[in-house]
């Protein structure tokens, strides 16, 4: 015993026993039965393992190309709008009422005519054909089973007004890029509501964006993941200036909503608001909604985040029209604290496609359901049963 003791424990004998034990499993048939060491063997989880919106965001991020993951994800710039979006519902704190007596929790509202369940809708985004092969057809489908919450449909949609709006019954709204010159504004919205659309989104803060994450994508295009083009785009524009400022934009003047407020038979939002001044010019225009966003970060860098505006725009409008709001929602409570702050409903823009690039319109239902059932779980805790219960005593803001 003593001598099997120091003959193991000696440098050659250990390396001869190991040598013949890494040759005993390389011959041993439980090898073969394992799993092939060299392939990536990542488990997707199935959709009801997805607990709140940002489960979504890595499988989206499996499952699509690069490039089509950087257009949905970036900002303008360095990005630092971007951040701020998503940070600024960070130094706002809810209230509790634990006390309140205020029985079942009912978020419906009326916004503009229309009976909304929750108060969400789904922002305009582009080219959802990056994400699912049914592009907007496929979001609408997915928004519609999930209690029928509006869709606003891209001016640079994949497909036309006509296709996305058969593929469900839920109501959808519209969103225009204005062109110089009233034909294109006009026969695009004529278009679009004899489709059906039940609002106009007329969107203003897209005049210079440069997105540096883009140009680092250029070369990671293949002839299998293109960036494809878009159906619905206006009329061609001229060659671009070595500035990066598009030549097709810098001319918008406020008569632009007197020429699309006569086409428009439906309401008129504007989409891009961020101060109390442009907030009131909008009604002076005859706007039925103002849509408080900075286009989710990629519109104006270093310019503040949507929810440091949002109460200085409420208090300007004095409750004359609905604010819609956007831009760093990713919870139920942040949509809370948005509603608390002056919001009369919500857009959300990269959360559907999250849902949408991973699981498709069962994503894109699933991720709306968690962000209702979170809204419906604060209101709950903050002792709010109703929108019309909710002030801004539910917050305590720290905005830097």
């Amino acid at each position: 015993m003593a001598g099997f003791g120091r003959t193991l424990n000696s440098a050659p004998s250990r390396r001869t026993l190991f040598r013949g034990l890494a040759g005993f499993l390389a011959g041993s048939p439980l090898l073969a039965s394992q799993q092939d060491p060299f392939r990536d063997h990542s488990r997707v989880p199935a959709l009801r393992e997805m607990l709140d919106a940002f489960d979504f965001e890595p499988v989206a991020y499996a499952k699509i190309a690069r490039q089509a993951y950087d257009y949905m994800s970036w900002g303008a710039d360095g990005e630092f709008t971007l951040r701020r979006n998503r940070e600024a519902f960070e130094w706002v704190g809810l209230v509790p009422r634990g006390i309140a007596g205020m029985g079942p929790v009912r978020p419906a509202s009326n916004f503009l005519g229309m009976q909304l369940p929750f108060p969400i809708l789904i922002a305009p985004t582009a080219r959802h054909v990056m994400f699912h092969p049914d592009a907007e057809a496929a979001t609408h489908a997915g928004a519609t089973a999930a209690s029928n919450t509006p869709f606003i449909v891209s001016n640079v949609a994949t497909f036309p007004v006509e296709k996305i709006a058969a593929a469900a019954t839920g109501p959808w709204w519209f969103q225009l890029y204005p062109q110089p010159g009233p034909d294109y504004n006009r026969q695009t919205l004529e278009k679009a509501q004899a489709a059906g659309c039940r609002a106009v989104v007329v969107t203003v803060d897209q005049q210079a964006s440069v997105y540096e994450r883009s140009l680092h994508d250029e070369h990671l295009a293949t002839a299998e993941s293109p960036v494809p083009k878009p159906t619905s785009v206006g009329p061609p524009q001229p060659p671009a200036n070595p500035y990066r400022v598009p030549n097709g934009r810098l001319w918008y003047e406020w008569t632009l909503l007197d020429d699309i407020r006569r086409v428009a038979k439906v309401p008129l939002v504007v989409k891009g608001i961020v101060t109390g001044e442009d907030a009131r010019l909008c009604l002076e225009h005859g706007v039925d909604a103002i849509y408080v966003s900075n286009h989710g970060g990629r519109s104006l860098d270093y310019g503040p985040s949507t929810l440091e505006v949002l109460p200085e725009i409420a208090d300007a409008l004095q409750g004359r029209v609905p604010i819609l709001f956007d831009s760093g929602i990713r919870r139920g409570s942040d949509i809370l604290k948005a509603l608390a702050l002056g919001a009369s409903a919500v857009g959300l823009g990269r959360l559907p496609l999250w849902g949408l690039a991973a699981y498709g319109p069962q994503g894109v239902q699933k991720v709306l359901e968690i962000l209702q059932a979170e809204l419906v779980q604060a209101m709950a805790a903050t002792g709010r049963p109703t929108l019309a219960s909710i002030d801004r005593s539910l917050v305590r803001t720290e905005f830097l």
